[in-house]
């Protein structure tokens, strides 16, 4: 799969199986046209994103993320492997929150609980992704101030499943850090419980670049500052670019360990999971990703690829 990368974390879909294959939905767009009458007022025109004006957690989330995707795969998974609906899971280094209030949105039976240690964005998130649910569904939202190495009490045991998307348990730079992480998620879990996580890759993540992508009224540009072959510290950012030719420089900035699948397998393993298993995104006719998710044991060298890893405990 060549297709490019879009990335950086702040990341009702129909979850389909075929052959194995977990199939993750990707956004749709739907138009409609407004029905106008003589008495109808036209709509006025939404004004122009500036770097003045424009929330770069809202852009983020607009160039990024896709919170029914996640929760489709999550739960199709689940499902699959363990023959029943997960209802509880843990989001790490949550942010936005925007994946445990789908997990909620999803069913009513659902719960999730949020992990975070930024108090500014745990406030953005009860505004803008908690308090945006139906009333009924806020009380099934949990967001804590907390450590995600030590959850403490209400976060740190029974969970279905437990979430580190976007790349984010990165921030554990060494083997010792990363392995205490894993063993701290797996002591979380039920006993039939699964850890999700996604990683990306290929050649060109070992590259200083930029991307540009155009999005509605802005555009997004994940910057790959610097890679250390030596001790793989890697350094990324992400700003935004607006028709007016102002920016948002260094919106977002992750100060990571670049990890290799087989060493988050090998870890995940030394942790005490029974198995994991990678989950290797198929290509549309263009060599582009098509969302279909396959357990794989062989992956394609490509430039760049993104994937999921689940570990059942």
């Amino acid at each position: 799969m060549t297709g490019r990368l879009q990335l950086g974390p702040f990341g009702g879909g129909v979850t389909a199986r075929r052959e194995g294959a977990i199939i993750r939905p990707m956004p749709k767009r739907i138009r409609t046209r407004a029905r106008t009458s003589s008495r109808s007022k036209p709509r006025k025109a939404k004004p122009a994103l500036t770097a003045r004006s424009a929330d770069p957690r809202l852009l983020y989330e607009a160039a990024v993320q896709c919170p029914e995707a996640e929760i489709a795969f999550v739960n199709g998974w689940f499902r699959k492997v363990r023959q029943r609906p997960a209802r509880r899971v843990r989001e790490d280094f949550c942010a936005s929150a925007k994946v445990a209030c789908e997990f909620v949105r999803s069913h009513r039976d659902n719960t999730a609980v949020g992990l975070d240690l930024d108090a500014p964005i745990l406030a953005w998130a009860k505004e803008h992704s908690v308090d945006a649910l139906p009333e009924a569904a806020r009380s099934r939202v949990t967001l804590l101030r907390r450590n995600v190495a030590s959850p403490g009490k209400g976060a740190d045991k029974g969970f279905d499943a437990v979430l580190a998307f976007n790349f984010s348990y990165w921030v554990f730079k060494t083997r010792a850090t990363l392995l205490a992480y894993f063993k701290t998620v797996r002591a979380s879990l039920a006993k039939d419980g699964i850890f999700f996580l996604d990683i990306y890759g290929g050649y060109e993540s070992f590259t200083a670049q930029e991307e540009r992508r155009r999005c509605k009224g802005f555009t997004y540009v994940w910057d790959q500052v610097s890679y250390d072959p030596i001790s793989a510290a890697y350094l990324c950012r992400i700003h935004f670019e607006f028709r007016d030719g102002t920016k948002i420089r260094n919106a977002f900035e992750y100060d990571w360990r670049l990890w290799t699948i087989p060493e988050v397998r090998e870890l995940l393993a030394e942790a005490g999971f029974k198995e994991s298993v990678v989950h290797w995104e198929g290509d549309t006719a263009k060599g582009e990703g098509n969302g279909i998710f396959r357990p794989s044991t062989k992956g394609e060298d490509c430039a760049s690829f993104i994937a999921y890893i689940t570990a059942h405990k």
